[in-house]
């Protein structure tokens, strides 16, 4: 299922949701990736600041896509254009 995503605690959320199905513990997945275990736990938590290859690394290994689309602007609510 596609998810909208456009800040870093977005993101954390669905990586979050998807290791806790994956079965993996985030050491596990850190290990997995070639990163540590408090850098999975920063993405998750939303915090800004990872590399771009442990962030697709980490997205690879969860066995999910990352896709882009134009943003949409039909809301009034300026949550959804930020």
């Amino acid at each position: 299922m596609a998810q909208l995503i456009r800040t870093p605690k977005q993101l954390g959320v669905v990586i979050r949701n998807a290791h806790a199905r994956s079965g993996l513990t985030q050491q596990a997945l850190a290990d997995l990736v070639g990163t540590g275990q408090k850098t999975v736990s920063r993405i998750e938590n939303g915090h800004d600041g990872t590399r771009m290859d442990t962030l697709f690394a980490i997205i690879a290994a969860l066995d999910m896509d990352l896709q882009l689309g134009p943003r949409s602007k039909g809301g009034k609510d300026i949550s959804e254009i930020f």
